[in-house]
C-alpha cells in the first residue's frame, strides 16, 4: 500500500492545500483532509475530506489513530507531529519545516518554553506573516517526500 498524505486542515493555508491537491493528481498519492468544519475538495479519486466533531484535539485524534508508518503529515501543530512521529510517520509545517525523530525533541521543549512564556504575561508575538517563500518551502519538501515513494 503506498504512503498516504493526512492534513491537519483546519489551520492549513488554502494555497497548500492547492499544492497538496495538485500533487496527490499528479502522484496519485491518496490525501485526507481531516477538520471539525466542511471542507470543499476537487473532485479526485486521491482527495477527500473528513470532517469530525467539534472539540479540542478531536482532528489530532483522528489523524493519530488514522496515520501509519510511512505516513506524512501536514500540520503546524508540534504536540500532534510527535505522536505521528513516534508511529513512525514524517510530520511537515505548511511553512516547509520538517520533523522527524531526529528534531522533535527539540522543537517540542521550545515550543513548550514559548507555550510557559506567553502563561506567565510576557508577549512572544506570532509567527512572521505567510509568504511566497514559505510555499516554495514547502513545495521543495512535498516533492522530496513525494519523490521517496
Amino acid at each position: 500500500m503506498s504512503r498516504q498524505i493526512w492534513v491537519d486542515a483546519d489551520a492549513c493555508p488554502k494555497p497548500i492545500k492547492e499544492i497538496l491537491y495538485r500533487a496527490a493528481t499528479r502522484t496519485g498519492t491518496p490525501l485526507t483532509l481531516i477538520a471539525n468544519q466542511m471542507l470543499t475538495v476537487p473532485p479526485s479519486p486521491y482527495i477527500r475530506a473528513l470532517q469530525v466533531e467539534k472539540g479540542f484535539d478531536v482532528a489530532d485524534n483522528e489523524i493519530v489513530c488514522r496515520v501509519s508508518a510511512g505516513d506524512l503529515v501536514i500540520t503546524a501543530d508540534i504536540p500532534l507531529a510527535s505522536e505521528v512521529i513516534a508511529k513512525g510517520a514524517l510530520a511537515l509545517t505548511p511553512r516547509g519545516d520538517r520533523y522527524d525523530h531526529h528534531n522533535i525533541a527539540g522543537a517540542l521543549t521550545m515550543r513548550n518554553f514559548m507555550d510557559t512564556l506567553r502563561s506567565s504575561g510576557v508577549e512572544t508575538g506570532g509567527p512572521p506573516a505567510f509568504s511566497a517563500s514559505d510555499r516554495q518551502a514547502f513545495a521543495a519538501q512535498l516533492d522530496r517526500f513525494l519523490a521517496q515513494q
